[in-house]
């Protein structure tokens, strides 16, 4: 396990662990980072600044599926096999707590954004339940059951008054709940087909974005929570109603070679790059679409891809089965405002963590952004083949680091004030 440092790359710490790590994560100090390794039941966690501590923690028979930090950075939580228990470690105390019936679910537990309780969705008796506990003592301060028949997820707000639950994709069902458990409103889009597939709240926590499999978005408003605007997803755009950015793709340029020099080069000098600029669309454009395979599970088909901006001011989404489109609306206008149309597809976009500019990446050598002002595609510098799977911005917004299969690279964003 290696730390480097941000500006320098220059390697801080190295520190060895006992098996394959399989995921790790910081402590929201910094000052400790969690490595997993599954295989093993074990999780061992470092000190930046004491080097020589050393603790781990082996979760034994029970076996290990997930792990990670509360809020407070010393506490961690693990999750045994078959979802038997979560496991409360305590890095100060040294005491252990735990919960049991933790539900099987792709978002089973949320912590408020103040970090001061948390929620898990439990099973019991085939029915759903959700407790919240009180992080700074781990105690059960409310218990109630949801009218779900299979909890797919949970979500606090993040003003922390509101809990979002979600139905299984077979039911579209979302349900909103108090932190005293009082079911505050409920809402179901449609009947009889796939539900819903992603969900944001918007930073401010006045809408509650949720994406379906019928390729569409639908905004609710916090006081009614009534759907203010529905977003579609056609096939084909006409610039009068947006914005269109497409890709195009120029001649790829010889580099490394003198025009002067012998021809043909050698085979070790001759690489080819393929430069990309971005165009305004006039007009209509048809959208690239692909059609999903009926046999298999998971239809590429529906909106994924679903963020607010930190400003609150646009949204992003993408629908899987337009891989190369990228939708971007005006929150205050309730309206399209940008739509990015890519060569290749879409892997992985996210937003600056302090204003309105967008990050994404296609499997290219290329990293494009998008602002307000426009839209630029920036080349790797690479001395070989460096192709971005996907992107990670740095918490004050003035770098992003890029990984590639079996690379990564950091780029740095100059401040232009």
């Amino acid at each position: 396990m290696v730390v480097r440092d941000v500006r320098t790359l220059q390697i801080l710490q190295l520190y060895t662990c006992l098996d394959t790590v399989q995921s790790i994560e910081w402590s929201s100090d910094s000052m400790f980072i969690l490595c997993s390794m599954y295989k093993r039941g074990i999780v061992q966690v470092w000190s930046l600044e004491q080097p020589e501590w050393t603790c781990k923690i082996d979760e034994g028979s029970a076996g290990l599926i997930s792990a990670r930090w509360s809020p407070d950075g010393r506490h961690i939580l693990t999750t045994a096999e078959f979802h038997l228990r979560i496991t409360v470690w305590s890095l100060v105390t040294k005491s252990v707590s735990y919960i049991k019936y933790p539900k099987e679910a792709k978002q089973a537990m949320h912590f408020t954004k103040d970090g001061k309780y948390l929620a898990l969705a439990e099973r019991r008796d085939c029915k759903d339940f959700i407790s919240v506990f009180a992080c700074n003592t781990w105690q059960l301060v409310k218990h109630f059951d949801t009218n779900t028949r299979d909890l797919a997820g949970l979500e606090w707000s993040p003003d922390s008054r509101v809990l979002c639950v979600w139905d299984s994709i077979l039911e579209y069902n979302l349900l909103l709940y108090s932190v005293d458990g009082r079911c505050l409103a409920t809402f179901k889009a449609y009947d009889y087909a796939l539900g819903i597939k992603s969900l944001a709240w918007s930073p401010s926590s006045q809408f509650l974005a949720i994406g379906s499999f019928d390729q569409k978005v639908r905004v609710l408003n916090h006081v009614t929570w009534k759907t203010v605007v529905e977003h579609p997803h056609p096939s084909s755009l006409d610039s009068s109603s947006a914005v269109i950015y497409k890709e195009i793709e120029q001649k790829p340029q010889l580099l490394g070679h003198d025009a002067d020099a012998p021809w043909p080069p050698t085979a070790s000098k001759l690489m080819f790059t393929i430069q990309s600029k971005y165009e305004v669309v006039d007009g209509t454009v048809q959208i690239p679409t692909t059609k999903p395979d009926p046999d298999k599970a998971n239809p590429r088909v529906g909106i994924s891809l679903l963020s607010f901006s930190p400003d609150n001011r646009y949204m992003v989404s993408k629908n899987d089965n337009m891989p190369n489109a990228l939708w971007i609306w005006d929150v205050q206008k309730l309206s399209q405002a940008v739509l990015l149309l890519q060569v290749g597809n879409i892997k992985s976009a996210q937003w600056d963590p302090h204003q309105p500019r967008l990050a994404m990446c296609t499997s290219s050598n290329k990293l494009y952004l998008w602002s307000p002002t426009g839209c630029v595609s920036v080349e790797v510098p690479a001395e070989a083949s460096f192709q971005v799977n996907s992107l990670q911005w740095h918490p004050d917004g003035n770098a992003i680091l890029l990984m590639s299969k079996d690379q990564m690279c950091v780029c740095f964003l100059a401040d232009d004030s």
